[in-house]
């Protein structure tokens, strides 16, 4: 299959040379027509009477080891012809390899032929040239979501009459992210993060303010001011691995597919308080007290993250598999998060 795919390079290369104006490609060669099935035809064209009587005696197969092609071990791509001009180098035959999956660029047309179902498939594109999947780039992405967290298997919100459940609207979550993907087989990729995340939980009961207590953080019901917005506030330089399957790829659909991921992450740390926004009962304007409460949050968190996705739209979600507060500075919460990645 791949000394015809090389045939129809060289035919798809004659066809281009007549095609161009340029002098320098029309030129008077003697010129050896190979014809093969029912159509199809190889025009070879030489420059010199020697050429041309060694290329008579000359098969297909000494023809292609002539070629002597050299495969890029990184990318599995090879460059069968190449144009030099005073702009520079125009390629114009492009192979790659990819296991039991051939691809040859011939200028706007690509032929893909896949031999990794048992059968043979061939796939012919004309147009402009599609962007190809790089074994290894860098992106940057934004996590935003909503968070909330698991006490005893349930959901806080409207599961629990405690004085620190949270309410989902305003419990934000957000995430700036550095990420690396390695792909490791087409579809298949093995992505790197390193970012920072911030964590706010709002709380349901706008009289509850969390306050340092002896050795544990207490959550107490403020009766001696309007209470407008009560919350606890911590941010993580956070680490993930995720190993990504994209279904579009796959089936060459590109990012029209279905993309799933998975793998854990790991966090520190960096700071963490309570904000607590009221107003004295007898008028005013709006106040803030801030708490430190870092010293009865976790140093470390570490979990489990997913992601799906659908051409251009990204969800994820996360699940802490520790607890948010320190083990006796405060209740048993293990932090869950969904959104979107932009």
């Amino acid at each position: 299959m791949k000394k015809y795919l090389l045939l129809f390079c060289m035919l798809g290369l004659v066809q281009l040379a007549f095609g161009r104006s340029n002098d320098h490609l029309l030129v008077q060669n003697d010129s050896i027509i190979v014809e093969f099935g029912k159509s199809g035809k190889i025009v070879i064209l030489v420059d010199n009477k020697e050429d041309f009587e060694r290329l008579k005696t000359m098969n297909i197969n000494q023809i292609i080891r002539e070629l002597d092609l050299e495969v890029d071990e990184k990318t599995g791509e090879l460059v069968v012809v190449e144009v030099q001009n005073r702009k520079g180098n125009r390629e114009v035959v492009r192979v790659r390899e990819d296991g039991l999956e051939t691809e040859v660029m011939i200028g706007g047309v690509r032929v893909t032929v896949d031999e990794s179902r048992g059968d043979t498939k061939v796939k012919v594109e004309t147009g402009t040239r599609k962007k190809s999947d790089p074994p290894f780039r860098t992106y940057f992405n934004v996590d935003l979501g909503i968070n909330n967290y698991i006490e005893n298997n349930s959901i806080s919100q409207g599961l629990s009459s405690a004085d620190y459940s949270v309410k989902g609207w305003g419990s934000w979550n957000v995430g700036l992210n550095w990420m690396a993907s390695q792909r490791i087989s087409k579809g298949f990729h093995w992505d790197l993060g390193l970012g920072v995340n911030w964590y706010n939980f709002k709380f349901d009961n706008r009289q509850t303010q969390a306050v340092r207590g002896d050795g544990e953080i207490d959550f107490i019901q403020r009766t001696d001011v309007n209470g407008f917005k009560s919350k606890i506030t911590a941010s993580y330089l956070t680490a993930m691995s995720l190993f990504k399957l994209d279904f579009g790829q796959m089936n060459d659909q590109g990012e029209r597919g279905f993309r799933i991921a998975f793998g854990p992450y790991a966090g520190y740390r960096m700071g963490g308080r309570s904000k607590y926004v009221y107003r004295p009962l007898d008028g005013g304007g709006r106040r803030k007290d801030f708490e430190s409460t870092g010293a009865y949050l976790n140093n470390f968190r570490y979990g489990i993250r997913g992601e799906i996705g659908v051409g251009r739209i990204n969800f994820f979600g996360t699940y802490d598999l520790n607890t948010l507060f320190k083990e006796g500075a405060g209740p048993e919460l293990n932090p869950i998060t969904f959104g979107i990645i932009f």
